[in-house]
């Protein structure tokens, strides 16, 4: 089983950056591709981005690309997500899982959840 830890969230205004964390511990990290999720109030949880084990292959929904990036560093067992230029629709609890499937896409089947970093964005 992996553990799952995200962090980094926080309140920025419109036009603004942050970086979330996701620390993982419990199994070997770097077996597994990731993804980043997002739920909005009074929303479904909805994709933002995923990674492959490597780092080599990367994707993103519409609504993000251009401005995330997913990375990840495996000798410190971390998953990353760099939100620049952020909006106020951005606004969400940001979680990141573990991609069973190992395949690093949207379509994956996703597992062991974090408890989700808030992130909040003032216009």
């Amino acid at each position: 089983q992996v553990q799952l830890v995200e962090s980094g969230g926080g309140l920025v205004q419109a036009g603004g950056s942050l970086r979330l964390s996701c620390a993982a511990s419990g199994r070997t990290f770097s077996d597994y591709a990731m993804g980043w999720f997002r739920q909005a109030p009074g929303k479904e949880r909805e994709f933002v981005a995923a990674i492959t084990w490597s780092g080599d292959r990367t994707y993103y929904a519409n609504s993000v690309k251009g401005r995330f990036t997913i990375f990840r560093d495996n000798a410190k067992n971390t998953l990353y997500l760099r939100m620049d230029n952020l909006k106020p629709e951005d606004r969400a609890v940001y979680y990141c899982a573990v991609d069973v499937d190992g395949a690093g896409t949207p379509g994956s089947t996703y597992e062991y959840w974090g408890q989700g970093t808030q992130v909040t964005v003032s216009s």
